[in-house]
């Protein structure tokens, strides 16, 4: 009985999927089991995701079902996509690198691409007044708190940007070894040994 049950189900489940896959496309009609994908611009305004059709809805109500298999090029759409990849590099060309300045002195950055350096650079421009901890390093804790995947690197190289906790920005100007967990913002090349006072660090959007 119980068997006959679960199969009975299965069917009409069967059945539900099947009739909306031929409603949408006998009739154009979109699905009603489905998916949205929203565009922000174009010709295409939303893209209904069916298990075996998609539909395709135009400005004016036009719409389009194929079924998922078949090979269609909707009107802009594949300039949208293109345009959205073409955004999504000049972006991270953006955040890779940066000029920032220590006590007047600029510096290169190269930033990683997470989420907390997108949070981050949000707040840009930005000038922080840093102290001197244990002879190898600068922090200040932010009014602000960021997005953290942190971790420990085992290992700090000088120059390396780092956020401690979710709001203390750290810069390290000398190398060594740690057990602390960070998160990483960046690096920068070549930086001088910036001694024992406090210091002035800007970025610069």
């Amino acid at each position: 009985m119980k068997n006959k049950i679960i199969l009975i189900i299965i069917g009409l489940l069967i059945g539900i999927i099947l009739i909306d896959t031929l409603q949408a496309k006998i009739f154009n009609n979109r699905p009603i089991i489905k998916i949205t994908e929203y565009y922000d611009s174009g010709n295409v305004l939303r893209k209904d995701k069916g298990l075996f059709v998609y539909t395709y809805v135009f400005r004016e109500d036009k719409k389009v079902t194929v079924y998922k298999w078949e090979k269609y090029s909707p009107p802009e759409e594949a300039n949208l996509q293109t345009n959205h990849k073409s955004e999504e590099i000049d972006k991270m060309d953006n955040v890779k690198n940066m000029e920032v300045t220590i006590n007047n002195k600029k510096y290169k950055a190269t930033l990683e691409d997470n989420e907390t350096v997108s949070e981050f650079l949000k707040i840009l421009p930005q000038e922080f007044n840093m102290k001197e901890l244990n002879d190898n390093e600068k922090y200040v804790y932010m009014d602000y708190s960021l997005p953290t995947k942190s971790s420990n690197p085992k290992y700090i190289e000088a120059g390396d940007i780092m956020l401690y906790g979710d709001n203390c920005l750290v810069l390290f100007y000398k190398s060594f070894e740690t057990s602390y967990s960070y998160t990483k913002i960046g690096h920068i090349d070549n930086l001088a040994d910036l001694g024992s006072g406090n210091i002035t660090f800007t970025f610069t959007k």
